[in-house]
């Protein structure tokens, strides 16, 4: 069974990681995924603990998205901070998820993430095109949490 430190080898890793710095190539917006192995009680709650935890709350535009997956949990979510979530449709997070879902369904996390990242920052990139003096506010590096 895999967990949060071997579900992606090097390579996938590597191309999230890019993914992510593609994303963000075109919008103000940041966006972080974050592994571990258990949940702990409801993955809305869990997730929001993160959040808070990795300072993603704290973008000057609050408009970061955490992707979170507890991988022998089986959960995941996708949470945008509240800049973002004023300005997105209904139900925009589960349709991510969904597409994401897909490829989880059969073992391809990293095609899942790289959907899901490439599919937020389009989105980002609509309500917050880049600028000249944006810096980035959370590193994109993919955190890891082996509980």
């Amino acid at each position: 069974m895999s967990n949060a430190i071997n579900i992606l080898n090097r390579e996938e890793d590597r191309r999230i990681v890019e993914a992510i710095k593609q994303a963000e190539l075109n919008t103000s917006g940041e966006i972080k995924v974050h592994i571990e192995n258990h949940c702990k009680g409801d993955v809305e709650e869990r997730s929001l603990f993160v959040f808070k935890k990795l300072k993603i709350n704290e973008t000057q535009l609050k408009n970061s998205v955490l992707i979170y997956l507890a991988v022998k949990d089986r959960k995941f979510a996708i949470l945008g901070d509240e800049g973002i979530n004023k300005v997105v449709e209904s139900g925009f997070w589960n349709d991510i998820k969904d597409l994401m879902l897909s490829h989880f369904k059969e073992g391809r996390f990293a095609e899942g993430l790289e959907q899901g990242i490439q599919r937020c920052g389009e989105k980002l990139k609509t309500y917050f095109p880049y600028q000249s003096d944006d810096i980035n506010e959370i590193p994109d590096e993919i955190s890891y949490e082996n509980n």
